[in-house]
């Protein structure tokens, strides 16, 4: 770890570490003594039988409490690197070390009509045209479900949000699903597109997201799915979600330290249920309840201090950025996902999701999302490693063309002119020229994108038998639900 002020290049980039490695070290033994001594709410039994047969204590019934020996040997045996695939088994996103990945998130309430610009209730429709938009951006490396549809049976809207990221992109896919049945139903729906479960497991293309209410209390369904994805040796990424004032303390490092022990509490149970099995952490620092709104903030400043955490255990990292808690695609949206990105990606968040969200992740915007894109290239554009060689410099060039010369005609310009980044969103013409291309602002623009990438979507459909076979599996929870 080095003083927070140095900038180390790291993978095209530069990492800002906002806590020192003796902080890192605090926390941890805090986080440890968390685990160890207070100990820690589990609501499923098979869980507490794995923790208690490996030397786990349990006293009142299931608050478990895990030695530091347990973690040790689970942060020895956990993966340093998770690598996602693409619908084709290929290798897409190798997850470790300091690389950044971008996606949006899932199941916001309400989405954003990019033609009309009216909030709304989400629609299928929806989600499927926000796939197929993360589909064609190419700063967009994973994709989520985007929203909740309103338009199907909500207890069983995550198989529906699966059939279509299945079927509109080839790009990874982090899911979410609202109990237990649901992540089985789609891990089978995957292993369809794949061709079996082994070559999934081999060449994963989904991970599955799992929130626990906080660092002490672990839901059932949270380590059903952790249990179930481990045995299956399929990523997770598990996500302790705490209030920073409600279900965790008020100051950012006791809040850490508490979530932080519920990462620890993931990682072994996963290594004792399969030694290896890939994890994903959170690098999210715990959300706070804002006491003036009482609501949570997305773009909060306090950013960073978990990435730092985890980059000292050298796991891959789960964190977010892109989001705003304005209520439409405006100059706070803009503000607030490009500070929120920057931060992120200096930070080295590896999975950085939510691009594309507003109102404090209540609702979804594919504007928003295209802008987002576009501040992700320039932030890439910004962190590339800067190149000085006789080349860049091009001494013999600017001796040749000498004071009273001009560089627009010369051969150097002709080859190095297209290496210097060009927005594709972002307005840089003459004012006259901009109202001639009709005066649009910005989302406007990002509207006409959008439409743009809808009319041709890039990804493969899938063959019809494996179509048929995910939509079996879709049927089944449907006609499950009618008799329930």
């Amino acid at each position: 770890m080095t003083d927070n002020n140095e900038k180390i290049p790291i993978h095209d980039g530069y990492y800002f570490p906002r806590l020192s490695e003796a902080q890192c070290q605090k926390i941890h033994e805090t986080s440890l003594e968390i685990l160890d001594r207070i100990g820690v709410r589990l609501f499923l039994e098979e869980a507490i039988e794995l923790l208690k047969k490996a030397g786990a204590k349990v006293t009142d019934g299931n608050r478990v409490h895990v030695p530091p020996a347990l973690v040790e040997q689970a942060l020895a045996t956990a993966p340093k690197r998770v690598v996602l695939h693409d619908r084709h088994g290929n290798p897409a996103m190798p997850v470790e070390g300091y690389r950044c990945f971008y996606g949006p998130g899932s199941d916001c309430l309400n989405v954003i009509d990019h033609r009309t610009g009216e909030r709304r209730k989400p629609r299928l429709d929806d989600i499927r045209e926000g796939i197929i938009l993360c589909d064609s951006l190419r700063n967009i490396d994973f994709v989520m479900s985007l929203a909740l549809p309103a338009d199907v049976n909500t207890a069983i809207a995550d198989r529906y949000q699966m059939e279509i990221m299945l079927s509109h992109t080839t790009k990874p896919i982090i899911f979410v699903t609202y109990d237990y049945e649901g992540c089985v139903d789609c891990v089978e729906m995957a292993e369809a597109v794949a061709g079996s479960e082994e070559r999934l497991s081999q060449n994963p293309n989904v991970a599955c997201y799992i929130n626990v209410v906080s660092g002490f209390r672990h839901n059932k369904e949270g380590l059903q799915k952790l249990l179930y994805m481990a045995k299956k040796n399929l990523p997770v990424l598990f996500i302790p979600g705490s209030t920073a004032g409600v279900t965790s303390p008020s100051t950012p490092a006791g809040s850490l330290a508490l979530d932080n022990a519920g990462n620890l509490l993931g990682v072994v149970l996963s290594q004792l249920q399969r030694e290896g099995s890939p994890v994903i952490i959170t690098g999210m620092p715990p959300g706070h309840l804002d006491m003036k709104t009482l609501v949570m903030p997305y773009s909060e400043p306090e950013r960073g201090i978990t990435q730092a955490l985890v980059h000292s255990y050298g796991l891959p990292m789960f964190s977010y950025g892109g989001a705003s808690d304005s209520k439409l695609v405006d100059q706070q949206a803009a503000a607030e996902a490009a500070l929120c990105l920057m931060a992120e990606t200096f930070g080295r968040g590896n999975i950085i999701h939510d691009l594309g969200y507003l109102e404090s992740g209540l609702t979804f915007s594919l504007c928003q999302l295209a802008l987002c894109d576009e501040i992700v290239d320039w932030i890439k554009a910004y962190s590339k490693n800067f190149e000085v060689t006789d080349e860049t410099l091009a001494l013999d060039v600017i001796s040749q063309t000498g004071p009273d010369g001009e560089f627009l005609n010369t051969d150097h310009t002709l080859k190095h002119y297209k290496e210097r980044w060009y927005p594709k969103l972002f307005e840089r013409g003459t004012y006259h020229a901009w109202l001639g291309k009709g005066g649009r602002s910005l989302t406007e623009r990002a509207a006409k994108l959008i439409e743009l990438a809808l009319a041709e979507p890039r990804a493969p459909s899938l063959p019809q038998d494996v179509k048929a076979q995910v939509r079996k599996i879709v049927q089944r929870a449907e006609e499950y639900q009618e008799k329930s």
